[in-house]
């Protein structure tokens, strides 16, 4: 079971991390079209839709990332107060009366969004005319993601792993 762990981590750590590049693309991309915009007055006519595309990606495939270093929002406020043993319990029902049916309904959706994306050819309507369809497939990818890491997570609850330590902590 650690493998596994271990792998859906690891996994979500590369992306993480090579996603995290985009960023520094989106700001360039930004920053030049400012440039050129109020320094030239020449304002680019794809800049704006690129970063709209960029953003998207970068927002939509950190969801696992962000929830394997629990950079999420969390509201501990009643739970705080119970035992290790009852918080474990309860974090394993919200994982599967809320988290799993969530990212099942996002990477079932998100599928048939992105195949019918691809099936038209879909297009975006600004300035210049860019596909949609990666972008709606890198949202299935990132529900995917996303699901395969509260696996892991779960995994983590019930066997009371830490992989960051890589300790049993009972």
């Amino acid at each position: 079971m650690l493998i596994i762990i271990r792998a859906i981590d690891a996994l979500n750590e590369i992306v993480g991390r090579i996603v995290a590049v985009v960023a520094i693309l989106f700001a360039a991309i930004i920053i030049y079209d400012v440039v050129m915009r109020y320094a030239f007055n020449e304002p680019t006519r794809w800049a704006f839709d690129i970063s709209k595309q960029l953003y998207g990606f970068y927002f939509v495939m950190l969801g696992g990332y962000a929830l394997r270093h629990k950079a999420h929002v969390r509201v501990d406020i009643l739970t705080e107060r119970f035992s290790r043993g009852w918080q474990r319990i309860i974090d394993v029902l919200g994982y599967v009366i809320f988290f799993f049916p969530f990212t099942y309904v996002f990477t079932t959706r998100s599928w048939d969004f992105a195949l019918k994306s691809w099936n038209q050819g879909e297009v975006t309507y600004g300035a210049i005319q860019m596909p949609v369809y990666p972008l709606k497939m890198a949202m299935c990818l990132a529900a995917a993601l996303l699901l395969i890491q509260g696996i892991a997570e779960v995994m983590k609850i019930i066997l009371d792993v830490d992989t960051t330590s890589e300790e049993v902590l009972s």
